[in-house]
């Protein structure tokens, strides 16, 4: 179960009307005319109800001869709400299309000719910018402070901002004067 289709579930038992048709299929099959008298209502408003509870997954529809005849989905009512809470949301792609389109723009608005404009203010515009810097550096390799201001000069004068920076998000680990690149 994805959550897309837990969340149509969830939204379509939160009407006590349909909850209560649930309850009575639970008993066995049967057709609108016998649903609307059992629960006091109009057939317009069970078949309405019914709609939303078949394209929820919640019951399934056979003709026989006049009638359409309305059972539960037992399969879809029998998982937990734990299953429908860990199942994997399916939007996982577009959210990182748009992280990956929002890290372009900010790329886009800071950097020029591979030099940092300014620092940006926002936490995570800064971050975007330093992980770009931080891509001049080799993962685990140890530099010394000299070496990390002159790979940080040419793209923004202030370094030592930067390189604070830097060591205070986790991106660098400082041992004395030396710097290695963690993430």
């Amino acid at each position: 179960m994805t959550q897309e289709d837990a969340v149509k579930i969830f939204k379509c038992l939160s009407d006590m009307s349909r909850l209560r048709i649930v309850q009575s299929l639970n008993q066995g099959e049967m057709y609108t005319e016998l649903l609307a008298e059992r629960l006091g209502l109009t057939p317009s408003t069970v078949s309405f109800h019914m709609k939303k509870l078949e394209e929820a997954g919640l019951i399934v529809s056979r003709k026989e001869q006049y009638y359409t005849v309305y059972s539960l989905n037992r399969d879809i009512l029998e998982k937990t709400i734990f299953d429908a809470a860990v199942s994997e949301p399916e939007q996982t792609d577009e959210q990182q299309k748009r992280e990956e389109e929002y890290r372009r723009k900010v790329i886009k608005a800071f950097f020029e000719y591979g030099k940092l404009r300014s620092i940006p203010v926002q936490r995570k515009k800064k971050l975007i910018c330093y992980e770009q810097i931080a891509a001049y550096f080799e993962p685990g390799k140890v530099y010394e402070e000299r070496e990390v201001n002159e790979i940080i000069l040419p793209i923004h004068e202030d370094y030592c901002t930067i390189r604070r920076d830097m060591i205070s998000e986790g991106i660098f680990r400082r041992e004395g004067s030396r710097y290695v690149r963690i993430k």
